[in-house]
C-alpha cells in the first residue's frame, strides 16, 4: 500500500506539473497551478451535460472543511441511476457546470472543521454528499456523516447510504409494511432492489414479487418469493398468484408503469414512486422519451382513489436530505439500518469495483441495466489499461459522439425524482 501510494503520488506530481494551469483553468480554477502552490485532488468532471464524453478525470484544488463540516479522505464512491440522469441534465434545476458528480462515499476522516463533534481523525466514516463525491477527497456538513461498522468494507459503505436509507424510508415510513404483507418492486437485481428485498426478509411472512432482466434470475432468485422477466406481462402473473394485487408497490420506472402499479394495489395499497428511469432511453436526454414516458403516466383522479382506497406517494431522499432539512430523521434511520447490519440481516450487495478513470464504462453498465447490486468507484483502484488507454470517446450506441457546444440550452427539465 505505501509503494502504491508513493507512485500515486509520483504520478500526481508529474501531472501537476504537465497540465496543471490547463486543468485548473477548465476546473475553474482561476489560474496556473504549480506543484507545492496549493494541495490537489483527482476527481471525475463533467464538463456539460450530454453524452459520455462530458465526463473525464481532472485535477481539482482539494477543499478544506468550514466549520460543521468533516474532510473525508475517499476510498469509495456510489455511483446510482440518478448520477446518469445528472450527466444528461435530466433534473429539476441542475448546477451550472463544471461539476463534480456523485451523492455518497466513504473514507477516512482527515480534518475537522469547528464546530465539530462526535467525529475523530482516523475514523471511517460513509456520507452523503449535495455531488462532488466522485474525488479523492470531500468536505460534508457532519449530519451527513455516519461511523462505518467495524467489518464493513468501504466499498460496502459506499454501497450501503443510498440504497438501504431509500428502501427502509419507503418501506416503513411511507408504506408502514407489516407482517404478511406483499410488495412489488421493478429492477430487483438493482442496489435498491436488492436492499428492498432484504429488507421485507426481516418481517415475517412478507411475500416480494420482483421484475428484472432474464440474464439477472439465476443470482437473485433466492431473494424473492416470485420473480418475473422485467419485459414480460407481469400484472397477469401477480393477480394469477395473488387475485387481489399487492399491499405495495415499488416503482422505479414511472411511464406506463404507474397505471400497472395501481391498478394492482389492494385496498388500502400503497403506490411509491421514486424513479423515473423508463424517460432514459439513450446517451443524452430526448424529448421523445420524455413526452412519451410522460404520456403513459396514469393520470391520478382523486374521486378513484377515495373509491378504491389506494394510497399514492413519491420519495426521493436526495431532495429530502438537501432541501427538506430532514438529515436528523434520516440519522435516526441509518442507526437502525447499522444495527440490522450488525445483526447480519442485511448487507449491501457490491456488483463491481472501478477505477476513476473508468467511470464512463461503469456508467454504461448502469446505463445497460448490467449491474446486479451496486456499482462502486474506487478511488485507490488502478484501471484497466485498454480502458485507461483508450482515447476515442463513444456514445452509448458504441458510435463517436462529437462535442456541440450548447445543445444543452433550453432543453427540458424533468422532476428531481431519486
Amino acid at each position: 500500500m505505501a509503494k502504491e501510494g508513493a507512485e500515486k503520488a509520483d504520478e500526481t506530481e508529474q501531472m501537476i506539473e504537465k497540465e496543471g494551469g490547463k486543468e485548473a483553468a477548465e476546473g475553474g480554477g482561476g489560474g496556473s497551478l504549480r506543484a507545492g502552490d496549493t494541495k490537489e485532488m483527482r476527481a471525475v468532471l463533467l464538463s456539460g451535460f450530454g453524452g459520455l464524453n462530458k465526463l473525464r478525470v481532472a485535477k481539482k484544488v482539494m477543499p478544506e472543511p468550514q466549520e460543521g463540516e468533516l474532510k473525508i479522505r475517499v476510498k469509495a464512491c456510489g455511483l446510482n441511476f440518478i448520477d446518469l440522469m445528472v450527466r444528461q441534465g435530466n433534473i429539476d434545476n441542475p448546477p451550472k457546470t463544471p461539476l463534480v458528480p456523485g451523492f455518497e462515499c466513504s473514507g477516512i476522516i482527515e480534518a475537522l472543521g469547528d464546530s465539530v463533534a462526535g467525529f475523530e481523525i482516523g475514523d471511517r466514516v460513509m456520507a452523503f454528499v449535495n455531488y462532488n463525491a466522485w474525488a479523492e477527497v470531500v468536505c460534508t456538513p457532519v449530519e451527513f456523516v455516519y461511523k462505518i461498522p467495524d467489518d464493513m468494507s468501504f466499498s460496502e459503505a459506499a454501497a450501503f447510504p443510498m440504497n438501504f436509507v431509500t428502501a427502509y424510508m419507503m418501506l416503513f415510513e411511507v408504506a408502514n409494511l407489516r407482517e404478511g404483507m406483499s410488495v412489488l418492486v421493478h429492477s430487483a437485481g438493482g442496489g435498491v432492489g436488492q436492499a428492498i428485498a432484504q429488507l421485507c426478509s426481516t418481517i415475517p411472512s412478507v411475500t416480494v414479487f420482483g421484475t428484472a432482466s432474464s440474464f439477472k434470475h439465476e443470482a437473485i432468485k433466492g431473494s424473492v418469493t416470485h420473480l418475473f422477466d422485467r419485459n414480460a406481462d407481469y400484472v397477469q402473473e401477480v393477480k394469477r398468484i395473488s387475485a387481489e394485487g399487492v399491499d405495495v408497490v415499488l416503482d422505479c420506472l414511472c411511464g406506463e408503469n404507474t397505471g400497472k402499479g395501481l391498478s394492482l394495489l389492494k385496498p388500502l395499497g400503497t403506490y411509491i414512486l421514486y424513479g423515473s428511469s423508463n424517460m432514459v432511453t439513450g446517451e443524452t436526454k430526448s424529448f421523445f422519451s420524455f413526452a412519451k414516458s410522460w404520456w403513459q403516466v396514469e393520470k391520478v383522479n382523486p374521486i378513484k382513489l377515495y373509491e378504491e382506497n389506494k394510497v399514492i406517494a413519491g420519495f426521493s431522499l436526495l431532495n429530502l436530505l438537501f432541501k427538506q432539512g430532514r438529515s436528523g430523521l434520516i440519522k435516526g434511520i441509518m442507526d437502525k439500518l447499522i444495527t440490522l447490519y450488525n445483526e447480519k440481516k442485511i448487507k449491501p450487495l457490491v456488483d463491481s469495483l472501478w477505477a476513476l478513470e473508468e467511470v464512463k464504462e461503469a456508467m454504461q453498465r448502469i446505463h445497460d441495466r448490467g449491474n446486479i447490486g451496486k456499482l462502486i468507484l474506487d478511488v485507490e483502484k488502478a484501471p484497466t489499461p485498454l480502458m485507461a488507454n483508450d482515447s476515442t470517446e463513444t456514445s452509448e450506441a458504441g458510435e463517436e459522439e462529437e462535442d456541440h457546444e450548447g445543445d444543452n440550452e433550453n432543453k427540458e427539465r424533468m422532476p428531481f425524482i431519486q
